[in-house]
């Protein structure tokens, strides 16, 4: 399988790998698995984020910021390169990119009252727009729709890097060993890896349902966790969301050679 066009991201396999829970917002918990991350990290560790870096928390753009400042610190680190750290397309991010192309869904109030349910408000608001305008906008028709998704995109390339990251979010990535496959929520046991589309987001209970390894991968391993169960581990799979923006803790998994969990961090 080929990673370059972009979509998976291809890990080393054989070594140490930091696996970061949904984030959904809180910046101040991130920052302190980082300060745990990286009083550990050693040469040759990679870190894979697993995706919903906004959504829910109030601190989105701090968010941001920190990843991008961690990411710098790394890659300033002796043997560390651009590759060693990967971040996953969240549901979250997944509904901010649909929500720049509001102007072409053909029914914009509905999906955006679907993806305000779904707790994108905070990340509207966090780059300096509100859903009442955006309601009012998809009320006025087209035009005035995509002048406010216009908008909503010159203020995410107003600060420093976010566009960038939001444009780089893989939809997985794998172990080249074949050890570990690393997705945001789930996946489609019936379905190939290049097939999956949306149940990267939402197929939850597909990824209940692995009783054996998929598509040659030892683990499947999700960073979200409608249910917040923390961290939860099956011969197949593991999934480790605590709940962070949702009154629980930040997780970390490290994973060793062949997927064995070598420890966890919490902040």
């Amino acid at each position: 399988m080929s990673s370059e066009q972009g979509i998976f991201a291809a890990l080393r396999g054989g070594g140490r790998i930091w696996a970061v829970a949904a984030i959904h917002g809180d910046a101040g918990r991130l920052a302190e698995l980082h300060r745990q991350i990286g009083s550990d990290f050693r040469p040759g560790d990679q870190v894979v984020y697993l995706g919903n870096y906004s959504g829910h928390g109030r601190a989105v753009r701090e968010c941001i910021d920190e990843l991008l400042l961690f990411r710098r610190y790394l890659l300033a680190q002796p043997g560390v390169d651009c590759g060693d750290v990967v971040f996953l397309r969240g549901a979250q991010e997944e509904m901010w990119q649909k929500l720049l192309q509001l102007q072409f869904a053909p029914n914009p109030v509905q999906v955006l009252q679907w993806m305000v349910g779904q707790g994108i408000e905070p990340t509207i608001q966090a780059y300096g727009a509100s859903v009442d305008e955006a309601l009012l906008a998809a009320r006025d028709g087209t035009l005035s729709l995509t002048r406010w998704t216009g908008q909503l995109r010159q203020n995410l390339r107003s600060y420093d890097g976010h566009n960038a990251l939001m444009s780089t979010l893989r939809h997985a990535a794998y172990t080249e060993d074949s050890s570990l496959l690393f997705v945001h929520a789930g996946i489609d046991p019936a379905r190939p890896l290049s097939a999956q589309s949306d149940s990267f987001w939402w197929g939850g209970a597909g990824f209940g349902a692995l009783s054996e390894p998929y598509a040659g991968y030892q683990r499947v391993v999700r960073g979200f966790d409608r249910r917040h169960s923390g961290l939860q581990e099956t011969p197949h799979t593991v999934s480790l969301d605590a709940g962070c923006g949702f009154g629980g803790e930040l997780m970390a998994v490290l994973f060793g050679p062949a997927g064995t969990i070598l420890g966890t961090a919490t902040a």
